[in-house]
């Protein structure tokens, strides 16, 4: 499948006046209620997801959302969030009321959730993570992430139709991209970490393991009363990596994680321009999802 391209009003980003990132869509799945919240706090990325009275999302920081990321190199060098333009902010926002990022385009119109927006650099310049120091030399990337959230499909009411575009500025070429399509940090308590084993349609424990595998993944209570995970349709392009899905446990931090990552290579140069993905989050009861990743399996399986 090829990737899915969004493209939301043009608009000078210099220009742009100040736009309000707080809005809400709701719906209902499974009988009970579903509020979907963003905040400008967070330049309009995913702050909140409510369904059945219960929060699937630990926001906490400006990197703890339902949100998009990109990691990448400068001149061949790599290292994990040293280039890191992020939807919701910077480290240096911190737990405060605003952001680094700054959101250009916000509507919520016939039950779609759109936005665009500037992404931050994670890193301030002169940090560094894991000892090595930051590649960027300002605050604001020119990085731009455009989003649209539809809550619910013909015939599929567990899942978020989830569509994101990355557009890749020409002002530091890159020969390795590695896209946080969308990731989700949620609560403590989602501590049973499965995979959708297609060929059983069930879902499968996964090792106690940081990382990614080639699965879909899940995130449920021990009841399995709520859970959420997340499926692409997309296909990266021939001769690149395969999709990961990935979880991750935050001891110190009681906060548990699952993405979705494509990884793009060219040692002549990733061509800078639009990088679209399709996601589907699959939420509800843990066999909600185990049925949702079902029908979208056999839907997308000759794509």
């Amino acid at each position: 499948m090829k990737a899915w391209l969004l493209l939301l009003p043009v608009m000078a980003l210099a220009q742009a006046p100040a736009v309000s990132g707080d809005a809400e869509i709701s719906g209902t799945i499974g009988g009970k209620p579903l509020v979907i919240r963003t905040t400008s706090r967070l330049a309009g990325a995913i702050d909140s997801v409510k369904w059945d009275g219960v929060e699937f999302i630990d926001s906490h920081d400006h990197g703890r959302q339902l949100q998009s990321a990109i990691n990448a190199d400068v001149g061949g060098v790599y290292h994990v969030e040293c280039y890191n333009p992020t939807e919701a902010g910077s480290v240096v926002d911190a737990l405060g009321p605003k952001t680094t990022s700054r959101l250009e385009f916000l509507a919520v119109k016939d039950g779609v959730l759109s936005t665009r927006s500037r992404m931050a650099y994670w890193l301030a310049p002169g940090m560094k993570s894991g000892g090595k120091l930051a590649l960027n030399d300002r605050l604001l990337s020119d990085h731009v992430l455009a989003k649209q959230v539809r809550i619910g499909r013909p015939g599929m009411d567990h899942v978020l139709d989830y569509r994101v575009t990355f557009t890749v500025p020409a002002d530091r070429p890159h020969t390795y991209l590695q896209v946080e399509a969308l990731t989700g940090y949620m609560p403590w308590h989602y501590s049973e970490e499965l995979r959708f084993d297609a060929k059983t349609s069930t879902l499968v424990p996964l090792p106690r393991q940081d990382g990614e595998q080639r699965d879909p993944v899940v995130l449920s209570t021990p009841s399995g009363s709520h859970a959420m995970g997340v499926f692409t349709p997309t296909r990266p392009p021939a001769g690149q990596p395969a999709v990961g899905y990935g979880r991750f446990k935050f001891d110190h931090d009681k906060v548990m994680k699952w993405n979705c990552v494509f990884r793009l290579r060219s040692p002549a140069g990733i061509k800078p321009g639009d990088y679209g993905y399709q996601l589907f989050v699959v939420l509800g009861t843990r066999e909600d999802c185990r049925r949702t990743l079902a029908a979208l399996t056999r839907e997308f399986a000759d794509r």
